[in-house]
């Protein structure tokens, strides 16, 4: 299976880096670090240069199941303190903030390649286009291929399969990689709502994030995440409230909207897996544990709950409630 391959590889990758190396992996062009070394540092360019090699197998391998993942041209570069992929901070008008929550930084400026590392294993140099376009379909097929992992090691092969045959079925009707990336999360979280119960799919989504790179470290994960979404323009637009208090000094709240938000519902469900998995990514201590989601004109409404304690609930896609007379 693909999911195996996938898994294998990156498991080797994993076992090359080093939590002080010197050097790590990036895309000569844009800068980026795509999945599987995002995230990874190496001791020498030696081993770097043995990552990269398998790094390219690894999207060579995830290219079976989905021909439009991006190419990349990867590089060694040596190692700068900066944040992981994209690094977007927090809008000004987001004051939402929570002990445990991760933040973001400035966005990173381009590295200065020092070697190219020729073409991938498909022999195709490995670079993506550029453009707001190829850095959002390139977020997606992280998240996708986070998720179909997750799904092969959590053991999950009917959900596997699910995906799998949905996806194919997508390939062959859509032209637009980016209209594919999308409608794949889409069909990924109807999936995961149909065949899981909500402690597989809370499981599924934790594995999920600890396959991309994480964001560890200080306050404001929430305000970080939604920032990323509307910098890869995955939500045009958004508001966050302050977070209030819950019943117990455990859990707390927030109101959210988000304007233009690119998946759309499906019988009756709003598929937020992109958003959850990135949650899941920057935070460490705070879970969510309940979205609750009601339409408004252009966009939705959200009240998300979280909590330091209770166990983590399946969330990749939530009911769509009734607007409620004013």
């Amino acid at each position: 299976m693909v999911g195996t391959t996938l898994t294998q590889i990156r498991t080797h990758i994993e076992s090359l880096a080093s939590d002080d190396g010197s050097y790590e992996l990036v895309c000569g062009r844009t800068g980026e670090r795509p999945v599987p070394v995002d995230g990874l540092r190496f001791e020498d360019r030696t081993t770097a240069e043995a990552a990269a090699r398998a790094a390219r197998r690894y999207r060579s391998a995830l290219r079976r199941y989905d021909p439009n993942v991006p190419y990349y041209d990867l590089i060694v570069s040596e190692h700068e303190e900066r944040p992981g992929f994209g690094g977007a901070s927090a809008s000004a008008n987001t004051g939402a903030t929570a002990e445990g929550w991760a933040t973001a930084g400035a966005t990173p400026g381009l590295p200065k390649p020092p070697r190219d590392l020729g073409p991938d294993a498909d022999g195709r140099a490995e670079c993506a286009d550029g453009g707001d376009r190829a850095e959002r379909v390139e977020f997606c097929h992280r998240v996708a291929a986070a998720v179909f992992e997750a799904l092969v090691d959590a053991g999950h092969r009917a959900v596997e399969t699910a995906v799998m045959d949905a996806y194919f079925d997508l390939a062959e009707t859509m032209a637009s990689a980016d209209d594919l990336c999308l409608r794949l999360l889409e069909s990924m979280a109807t999936a995961l709502h149909v065949h899981l119960g909500s402690a597989e799919q809370a499981d599924v989504l934790e594995r999920a994030a600890s396959y991309l790179a994480s964001r560890p470290g200080s306050t404001g994960a929430l305000a970080a995440t939604l920032a990323e979404m509307e910098r890869l323009d995955l939500v045009e637009s958004y508001t966050c409230s302050p977070w209030r208090p819950g019943p117990d000094a455990t859990t707390r709240a927030t109101e959210l909207t988000l304007e233009g938000y690119a998946l759309s519902a499906r019988e009756g469900r709003l598929p937020v897996l992109p958003v959850v998995v990135e949650l899941y990514r920057r935070a460490s201590s705070w879970k969510p544990v309940s979205l609750h989601v009601t339409p408004t004109e252009g966009g939705w409404h959200a009240t998300l709950s979280v909590s330091a304690t209770s166990n983590a609930v399946g969330l990749a896609s939530v009911p769509i409630h009734e607007r409620t007379a004013d």
